[in-house]
């Protein structure tokens, strides 16, 4: 069965929106580079290549044609990669002209096929591979003497650069000079004019794509080479972000394209991507207005829409601006962005660009601690409304998000979310069914079933992407997938699999570099687990310094196990003064799962003063509150507390009797720790009815 990307060949549409008319404009040089690509493709439709090398060979085209200028070095080894076979063939063919004659390079144009003149041509004349011959060949012909002599003099530099280096080692990109500009398809003339037009038209940029090293660029790069660069850069920005150039290394090219033309909205837009990965507020501001400044005033969105496109992208540039600043939690600076965007929206009658501000309302009203459950239900209907499924899954799952925080049973979110899972598989929103998967995954946590947590996290981690696959890039930096990873590292943690643990956080580690948007969220689990280990391996002085680490991440979590250790250290007055605090500024909150943690902790320090009988109100109250929001698993730990404190009032009976109800979900879904405590309470208790009293030896035992 033939290879998709044979239809490179046959079919001009088969090219997934990357090529189109920027590929091959009319003002393309005549390079060496561009030699050599044409000797590929000879050499590909004259020699026998295996299936398999020639679908690579087929993939590799696309981007050798559309990318900048490689050396001949960076050419041979991509081919060699391919196909080594073809590889030494294009060396062989370019030795020959390179080390021959200037009839030897007129020779190979004049026996290349073309899509006209040989009729068993695999290259279609309308084809991507059709196109850039058709291309090449006219340039050529239109050629005068003296500059298809600097063209052979040229293929000859490039050639022999292969084997000649400079000093420094560096491979140099041998390429024609503004001078012999003149190769242009459509110059006949070398005046002044056309010189200005052609610098207007094909800004000379800086160039590093397709390298395998970050190096600073030293060839030139074109519109359409530019446009190719930033395609590919936001595109791995957006999917895999490790593959993308280093933050550094990528600003230093776009602050080369901005230096040659500060018009480049594109380039702006990137340098806005850029600094959001290393959450740099004030360049991404600067980058994201400079992009709408540009936009406007290039008249790109007004070409085809007049006014409706400049105020659209009026609208779209506040809603973009509002966004930024919720990610930074400037949420005043948010709230005011978002109010201009709906003026502008409601003044031009723009629905949808009205629909995304209420759906980033209710999310901001989320960030400040509101009840935002009314704005969200009103964003769905008026999103399902206007037929945009995708504002409407977000909002159903928003209110699953709000109605788990709020006690709603477990059936009822989850048959919320089928529902919209069956909206995400209808329209392949492969991005909203991972966030579904990564919900389900912590919902199930929540409510403390670690095996359906598990389930769900390794269903998302095992799932194939419904997204296209660019670049050779999959879908898997997302937040979904962090998010899904972690919960994976803390229920190994529980288990006591701390070798599984650490190849996990590596893994989070080399997907999700520390300057990346969803680092925090690996970052905050180790912590979190090695803060545990050290607490349940009675190392206080290694568990302390962790805490000041966790606070700058998240405070609600730094405060409750600033608490732990100070309890842990018997230092029993701050231990009550930081949990009472914390439990004022989580009902405030509405936190509910630490507001429970707080009333365990604080009946605790009430059993070092053998108060057992004030804990017990705090208790019950904890148990109420669990069993209201449906927590199971911070329900049986509360359950394993009131039985210690029936033991220690001396109702052992009583005890046992609670300790039955709570003893099977522990051992199904608990940690190691907590069935090793719940065990060995029955053991205590069933002692005690039995009327022995254990010794320390006993109980150590």
């Amino acid at each position: 069965m033939a290879s998709v990307h044979e239809s490179l060949y046959f079919n001009p549409m088969m090219t997934n929106g990357v090529v189109h008319a920027n590929v091959f404009g009319i003002k393309d040089w005549v390079t060496p580079y561009k030699i050599s690509v044409l000797a590929l493709l000879y050499d590909m439709t004259a020699s026998k290549t295996t299936l398999p090398e020639r679908r690579r060979l087929n993939k590799l085209i696309l981007p050798l044609q559309q990318g900048p200028d490689l050396t001949l070095v960076q050419f041979l080894k991509t081919v060699e990669e391919c196909c080594p076979q073809t590889a030494y063939a294009v060396k062989q063919r370019l030795q020959e002209m390179a080390d021959g004659e200037l009839k030897d390079m007129e020779y190979f144009f004049s026996t290349l096929p073309t899509p006209f003149t040989a009729f068993d041509s695999e290259a279609y004349k309308t084809s991507v591979v059709g196109l850039f011959m058709r291309h090449m060949l006219l340039a050529y012909n239109k050629l005068s003497f003296s500059q298809v002599y600097k063209l052979y003099k040229s293929l000859q530099l490039y050639y022999h650069s292969h084997y000649a280096k400079p000093a420094d080692g560096r491979v140099c990109l041998p390429t024609l000079v503004a001078d012999d500009s003149d190769m242009d398809l459509t110059s006949t003339e070398d005046t002044v004019g056309d010189r200005i037009d052609r610098e207007e038209l094909d800004t000379t940029l800086l160039e590093s794509e397709l390298r395998n090293d970050n190096t600073p660029s030293s060839g030139p790069l074109s519109q359409k080479q530019a446009e190719y660069f930033l395609a590919r850069q936001a595109y791995l920005l957006k999917n895999d972000e490790n593959k993308a150039l280093k933050p550094a290394a990528l600003q230093e090219e776009l602050n080369n394209m901005l230096k040659f033309n500060p018009d480049f909205a594109e380039a702006h837009y990137l340098n806005y991507l850029n600094s959001m990965r290393v959450q740099d507020i004030f360049l991404s501001a600067h980058g994201l207005l400079h992009y709408f400044d540009r936009l406007i005033l290039s008249g790109n969105e007004g070409k085809s829409n007049g006014d409706e496109g400049y105020g659209r992208s009026l609208r779209y540039a506040a809603l973009n601006l509002a966004s930024l600043h919720c990610r930074f939690g400037h949420y005043q600076q948010a709230d005011l962005a978002l109010q201009e965007a709906v003026r502008i929206a409601q003044e031009s009658n723009d629905h949808v660009c009205l629909q995304h501000c209420l759906s980033w309302l209710y999310t901001l009203e989320q960030m400040k601690g509101s009840d935002s459950t009314v704005l969200t239900e009103d964003s769905v209907k008026m999103a399902a409304h206007f037929c945009l499924p995708y504002l409407a899954s977000l909002g159903i799952q928003s209110l699953v998000q709000q109605g788990a925080t709020q006690g709603k049973t477990a059936h009822k979110l989850m048959d919320a979310l089928k529902d919209t899972d069956i909206l995400h598989w209808k329209h392949s929103l492969s991005e909203l069914i991972e966030i579904s998967l990564a919900q389900t995954t912590s919902i199930w946590r929540m409510y403390g079933k670690s095996t359906m947590a598990l389930q769900q996290a390794q269903l998302l981690l095992n799932m194939s992407s419904l997204e296209q696959v660019n670049f050779g890039v999959h879908q898997n930096n997302t937040e979904a997938f962090a998010v899904a990873l972690c919960h994976l590292a803390e229920l190994h943690a529980e288990q006591g699999l701390y070798s599984a643990v650490s190849d996990i956080l590596q893994h989070l580690k080399e997907q999700f570099p520390p300057h990346s948007q969803h680092a925090k969220l690996w970052m905050l689990c180790d912590l979190k687990i090695q803060f545990d280990r050290h607490m349940n391996e009675g190392k206080y002085h290694l568990a302390e310094p962790l805490v000041t680490a966790i606070s700058a991440l998240n405070k609600t979590e730094g405060l409750y196990r600033k608490a732990q250790v100070l309890k842990a250290l018997n230092r029993s007055t701050e231990a009550y003064s930081v949990l009472q605090r914390l439990q004022v500024h989580c009902e405030r909150t509405k936190c509910t799962e630490v507001v429970i943690r707080v009333m365990l902790s604080t009946a605790e320090l009430h059993w070092e003063s053998c108060g057992f009988s004030t804990a017990l109100p705090l208790l019950l109250q904890a148990l109420a509150l669990a069993r209201q929001h449906h927590l199971q698993s911070l329900a049986s730990e509360t359950i394993l507390h009131l039985a210690f404190t029936q033991l220690m009032l001396g109702v052992p009976e009583h005890a046992l009797s609670v300790l039955h109800e709570a003893i099977e979900p522990v051992l199904a879904h608990g940690s190691v720790m907590d069935k090793g405590r719940a065990l060995l309470l029955t053991a205590r208790c069933q002692m005690a009815v039995a009327g022995f009293r254990p010794n320390g030896q006993g109980q150590a035992a």
